[in-house]
């Protein structure tokens, strides 16, 4: 993992979001909904995608916890942010994705440019409906707490035992992961001024500077169950950067 890369999953640890990571610029992360919206008290397991070029490029964002909203394929997960797609630049991190673009689109979906349009019809035409939806599909599909790191590696597991039954396995080598369902959030930023070295330097250098120790910042909004920072066996190579 790149040293950009590296530091901005540190930094969204330290802030108290609970983080596993599966692979080179692949993880999963805890996000609660935020509690002035329907989504109140919600626990969602996001899968994030960081590319090679990141933070040039988005990452991708996709929700492996059902959840009913305009913006988001109810099949699929595939988040459409089109915040992200109008506004990024390498000066954001993942800690603005969680704690900016994630929360906003839940509280002020963009149901001109949905991905789900029964859910952007009710939130159109009869809004209080929409709101008692949500609430009743967040009480059935992302209601209860759950320990990310468990589901991740009992996920992992059942996908290597998948390989090995298969007819397949012996002549077709298995990936480190699941493939990812998720589309990217968008294409290459495009600048009408070069970004230089030096900006991106003095980036790096504040958050370099950042106390994980610290129990200084805001915490997650869900108060109601342990905050935890969670990393697999990458954690030792991932703190040596």
């Amino acid at each position: 993992m790149s040293k950009r890369r590296s530091v901005d999953v540190r930094k969204l640890c330290s802030r108290g979001h609970c983080v596993v990571l599966v692979g080179d610029g692949d993880f999963y992360v805890k996000f609660c909904g935020p509690q002035d919206s329907p989504y109140a008290n919600a626990r969602y397991k996001v899968h994030v995608i960081l590319p090679s070029n990141y933070p040039y490029k988005s990452p991708s964002i996709g929700f492996a916890t059902p959840i009913f909203h305009p913006n988001v394929d109810e099949a699929s997960g595939s988040v459409c942010l089109d915040v992200i797609n109008q506004t990024w630049s390498p000066m954001y991190d993942l800690v603005a994705v969680f704690e900016v673009f994630l929360p906003q689109l839940l509280l002020y979906p963009n149901a001109a440019d949905p991905l789900n349009r029964h859910a952007a019809t009710l939130y159109n035409k009869d809004n209080e409906s929409y709101v008692e939806h949500v609430k009743e599909h967040v009480s059935i599909h992302a209601s209860r707490d759950f320990d990310l790191e468990a589901e991740i590696a009992a996920e992992q597991r059942e996908h290597e035992e998948q390989l090995t039954d298969s007819p397949f396995s012996s002549s077709v080598s298995s990936p480190s992961s699941p493939p990812s369902p998720y589309i990217e959030a968008s294409t290459s930023v495009e600048f009408d001024s070069p970004v230089s070295d030096q900006s991106i330097n003095n980036d790096w250098m504040v958050i370099d500077d950042l106390d994980l120790n610290s129990d200084e910042g805001e915490m997650s909004d869900c108060d109601d169950f342990p905050v935890k920072a969670v990393l697999n066996n990458s954690l030792d190579a991932l703190l040596e950067l």
